[in-house]
């Protein structure tokens, strides 16, 4: 019988700010433990997009097992989350698909259309709303996060539903989770324009991006986590870069960043986005486990 010893990747030694290609999963295993002061993220939302790429998070059988790869994935950013870290964690919900197999494209999102719908999760019923963000939100206070406020996202500019038995949705979760029970949180930097203290409705339009061909996180979404999550000079992770936007905003507030992206072409987006605004490209390293 062969035997063979694993061992551990070895860790990067955080020098500025990166960019690490590859999986979220793989790619933290990277990060140093307690490196990091604010996380902030949009992951993938389950049976919504398919991103045409392999090892993507998004399209699991059920929406359980979707939960379950998130709860491991955020697992490895509370270790590498300082201990009064905190981590901004922005989701949105979907429907079941009633036993449909595809979904077809709308006039003003032609990547809504899917050739792939998972099947309605065992315990739900053809078009019931299935409540991703809470079941998320629950299952990693269960996995040792503090939860410690729900922030709703208002978009004044919402995407147009054609349902006639239900109102249109038009808001997104943000979650306000820490590590400990004590965490960094600048009240004071986001404050309202009135001087009083931010309340947990955020009025703030979608960002369309031609290049992505998709809404983005907007930046004034980003702006104030960062701000009340982070100093400074701080590292802030976004372990789903997607287009940039974390890192953008990183960069105009004077924060470190690393970003982690899978999609190599939504890497070249993002790089796109940074250098607009810095003097050479950021750096990208490619990760191999």
């Amino acid at each position: 019988m062969q035997h063979e010893r694993i061992t551990p990747p070895p860790k990067l030694e955080l020098q500025g700010s990166l960019i690490l290609e590859g999986d979220a999963r793989l790619a933290l295993q990277r990060i140093p433990d307690n490196s990091i002061q604010c996380v902030v993220t949009s992951p993938p939302y389950w049976s919504l997009r398919d991103y045409g790429i392999e090892g993507q998070i998004g399209l699991e059988d059920s929406v359980y097992q979707y939960i379950n790869t998130l709860v491991s994935v955020f697992r490895e950013v509370r270790r590498v989350l300082k201990p009064d870290g905190t981590l901004w964690l922005n989701i949105g919900d979907s429907y079941t698909s009633g036993g449909r197999t595809w979904r077809a494209p709308d006039k003003k999102n032609q990547a809504r259309a899917m050739s792939i719908r998972p099947d309605t999760p065992e315990g739900l019923k053809p078009k019931d709303l299935i409540g991703v963000p809470w079941r998320l939100a629950f299952a990693l206070q269960q996995d040792g996060w503090y939860l410690r406020s729900d922030i709703i996202w208002h978009k004044p500019n919402a995407m147009p539903e054609s349902v006639k038995d239900r109102p249109t949705r038009s808001h997104e979760y943000i979650f306000l989770f820490s590590k400990s029970e004590r965490y960094y949180y600048d009240y004071q930097a986001i404050r309202e324009e009135n001087g009083r203290n931010r309340r947990s409705v955020w009025h703030i339009n979608t960002q369309p991006n031609k290049e992505a061909h998709f809404a983005v996180f907007p930046t004034t979404l980003v702006e104030p986590c960062i701000l009340a999550g982070s100093k400074p000079g701080d590292y802030v992770l976004d372990p789903f870069l997607g287009s940039g936007t974390t890192a953008v905003v990183c960069q105009n507030l004077d924060r470190k960043y690393v970003g982690i992206e899978l999609n190599p072409e939504y890497i070249q987006i993002a790089v796109k986005r940074l250098t607009s605004i810095l003097t050479e490209a950021p750096q990208v390293t490619k990760v191999v486990i």
